[in-house]
């Protein structure tokens, strides 16, 4: 259940780890501030006014006459930085109100210094002030503070410098898991082009030493399953090319020889050897040398249609602008054309669509034919694999196309998908990632 709400990518997770440390940190010494160093401050602060408070109460006490009492509070403002006054014949009033914690700070540090005439403390008339009136024999004696003498400054420097080291750490930690995380998503990426088909030669492993390890495992990977495609391309083409000198001579003997039923169905195998032949070709050009350029899918697949009209089929085409992307033309070519031979042969009504969708573009063919059960659809992409009676006893063939056609969706990082049709048939789509 916690791990849905992670966060999703690595640099993210990264700053987590930084972060969730250090913002326990500071709350830990922000609560050890403010229980230990905030209550001593705020206590001593108390008390020093309360004593300051205490010497006015005693001189007052003290000096009987009104113009010694001047003489006091004149002296006493400017040097405690309080502003004392008396109010002759005043009375208290007996009230009860509920004190801030501000007024039971003084509260209690008036009682430290045994100040045990009644008093009250006024921390809510002025927000920059707290007055202390205390009960004379003759009046009231008012003594004004400013409010900065019973808070501490250091607060507000300690939360400042908190949320600043906070913020400074966080950013160069930012930068830090940024710079090593850029080589991840570097390889990332070479590995996402590479899956399409793309050509990578410029990569080259950096950042830390396992990053780099990764890098060079997937050159040696890329290395390994080109030189494997190679070798496999190079032996079907020379395999097929080597079987083309047999056949040759095989149809120029039977060119000489008189005709009759047999050199007619020896002629006929021969032409259906040279189909597979062709077939084999087909095959091993899937994967070759082919280099991928940006091309424009819809006129791709307008020339396919084309094609396929010249030779009698029925199709209806719909074709979105705009479908641009890095493919293999020729492989591509192959593809869709395999695809829409298929449709052509088993159905008389075929429909072709090319469009966008999300982030990729796809080719939707719909016939109207027999269809393939769905318990055969995946296994018509294995190589030499024919339906019973083939789709078309007449026209079958020899089993690769829809292997040559899922060998190059695959190879430009996309795929072949097999539905049943609107139209009754089977929907052939081919999905390519932009």
């Amino acid at each position: 259940m916690f791990k849905y709400f992670l966060p999703r990518s690595l640099l993210s997770r990264a700053l987590l780890i930084v972060v969730a440390p250090l913002i326990t940190t500071q709350i830990l010494a922000a609560y050890v501030f403010f229980e230990s160093h905030w209550d001593q401050i705020s206590k001593l602060l108390a008390r020093a006014l309360a004593g300051e408070a205490a010497v006015l109460v005693d001189g007052v006490q003290t000096l009987p006459d009104p113009a010694s009492r001047a003489w006091l509070l004149d002296v006493a403002a400017p040097m405690m930085e309080l502003v004392p006054s008396i109010e002759p014949g005043g009375i208290l009033p007996n009230v009860q109100e509920h004190q801030l914690p501000i007024e039971g700070e003084v509260r209690r540090a008036l009682l430290y210094h045994n100040v045990t005439k009644p008093f009250r403390i006024d921390a809510r008339s002025d927000p920059d002030s707290v007055v202390l009136a205390v009960q004379m024999a003759d009046g009231i004696l008012r003594i004004e503070a400013p409010r900065t003498r019973l808070i501490s400054k250091t607060t507000s420097i300690f939360v400042l410098w908190m949320a600043g080291t906070s913020l400074l750490l966080v950013g160069v930690a930012a930068i830090f898991m940024r710079n090593q995380i850029r080589p991840v998503r570097r390889l990332a990426r070479v590995a996402e082009a590479f899956g399409k088909g793309r050509d990578v030669p410029e990569f080259r492993p950096e950042g830390a030493r396992e990053v780099r390890q990764a890098g060079l495992s997937f050159v040696a990977m890329r290395n390994r399953i080109q030189r494997q495609i190679n070798q496999r391309t190079a032996m079907l083409a020379g395999v097929s090319h080597d079987l083309r000198t047999p056949l040759t001579r095989m149809k120029l003997q039977l060119e000489m020889m008189k005709s009759g039923q047999a050199v007619r169905e020896l002629k006929e195998d021969v032409a259906e050897m040279e189909r597979m032949l062709e077939a084999y070709l087909a095959f091993a050009r899937g994967e070759g040398a082919e280099q991928p350029v940006v091309s424009d899918l819809g006129a791709l697949v307008t020339e396919v249609v084309r094609q396929a009209r010249r030779k009698g089929g029925s199709i209806v085409l719909s074709v979105e602008d705009g479908l641009v992307l890095p493919l293999r033309p020729g492989a591509v070519t192959r593809c869709v054309t395999n695809l829409l031979d298929n449709a052509t042969r088993c159905g008389t009504k075929v429909t072709v669509q090319a469009l966008r969708r999300g982030k990729a573009v796809e080719v939707v063919i719909d016939d109207d034919g027999p269809g393939i059960p769905a318990d055969q659809r995946e296994g018509v992409f294995k190589p030499f694999f024919r339906i019973e009676g083939s789709r078309n006893p007449n026209t079958g063939g020899v089993g690769l196309g829809l292997t040559i056609a899922r060998d190059v969706a695959r190879s430009h990082g996309g795929e072949i998908f097999l539905e049943d049709s609107s139209a009754g048939g089977l929907r052939a789509r081919l999905r390519l990632p932009l």
